[in-house]
């Protein structure tokens, strides 16, 4: 009789596996056999690309975020429009604004060269984030790796699932939600804000509007974002003490109604994010914890794995 259950249960299995019910798990050493180099060969890349220009570490960050958030962390983002396709880097929150392109195009080039066709750019870009964090004096963490790169992009869902920046809390908690992200941890990811820059265009009505906003850090701001659309394209640090150095004074200037975005300053705002805010503010070494954890199960949403999608020998367009 157990032989018989048995039997059965081996049945159940494969047809579960053969039918693409049960898909491969993420694994940090998924490359370790088949191109072992590959995670060595992203890490130059990108200290050299951060070397060049700091704000590429927060841009390849970025990067990972605005493709996880659209259909997944699947490589979608990388996709350029053809006259018969349309991808997701003219949808609003990315035009003119995510960047890092050539960057991946070069990993994927100097892993091509070691690894003919084994190594997925949605891989690539979630290795690459977690490199620029690193060469910015923030914290390491174990990327799962496996995941496979789509054949097709999503236009409306990149406008309607990424959070703007002039997002309320209720807003962003739900955006997180809808990706099976949890209030804390959309907290602690917002901490990516202690590197980069942002345009005039994502900060101007902040800086002009809102009243929990320290008056001398928005005059500022004035000077070189108008309230005319001149100077839409116009950068300011979204972390002003320590633009370049990815650590927790994210937090602290949000104590003091420095927070660039208006969706930043809404995190420390008499919402009981308060308290997390306030922690991280003091507690470097917790944020960074968190924040490793929180891009982890982030980098799991969605992922194409074993069959589905493919390799893409160019991450520009499918094969």
């Amino acid at each position: 009789m157990a032989s018989k259950e048995i039997s059965f249960a081996f049945s159940i299995i494969f047809i579960l596996l053969i039918s693409g019910f049960v898909s491969a798990q993420l694994s940090t050493n998924f490359y370790a056999s088949s191109c072992p180099q590959a995670l060595q060969i992203i890490k130059s890349t990108v200290n050299a690309a951060v070397n060049n220009e700091k704000r590429m570490g927060a841009s390849l960050l970025r990067l990972h975020f605005h493709d996880c958030f659209v259909d997944g962390c699947d490589g979608s983002i990388l996709l350029d429009d053809t006259p018969t396709f349309l991808g997701e880097k003219t949808a609003f929150p990315n035009v003119n604004s995510v960047r890092g392109f050539d960057v991946i195009d070069t990993i994927k080039a100097n892993v091509e060269n070691a690894c003919p066709q084994v190594v997925s750019c949605a891989d690539i870009v979630a290795v690459a984030a977690r490199d620029s964090v690193v060469a910015l004096g923030g914290p390491y963490w174990s990327v799962p790796l496996g995941r496979r790169d789509s054949l097709t992009a999503n236009f409306s869902q990149a406008n309607t699932d990424l959070p703007a920046p002039q997002s309320n809390l209720t807003r962003l908690i739900s955006a997180f939600a809808k990706k099976g992200l949890n209030a804390n941890e959309m907290v602690a990811l917002s901490g990516a804000h202690t590197i980069g820059q942002a345009r005039c265009i994502s900060y101007r009505n902040r800086i002009y509007n809102d009243t929990n906003i320290d008056s001398s850090f928005a005059s500022t701001l004035k000077v070189n974002c108008s309230i005319s659309s001149t100077d839409d394209n116009n950068l300011a640090p979204l972390d002003t003490v320590t633009p370049t150095n990815f650590d927790n004074y994210y937090y602290k200037n949000l104590l003091v109604e420095k927070g660039l975005l208006h969706s930043d300053q809404e995190l420390y705002n008499g919402n009981f994010t308060d308290a997390q805010v306030n922690f991280y503010a003091h507690n470097s070494g917790k944020f960074f914890k968190d924040f490793s954890n929180a891009i982890i199960k982030m980098g799991n949403i969605s992922p194409l794995t074993g069959t589905q999608g493919e390799i893409r020998l160019n991450c520009r367009r499918i094969n």
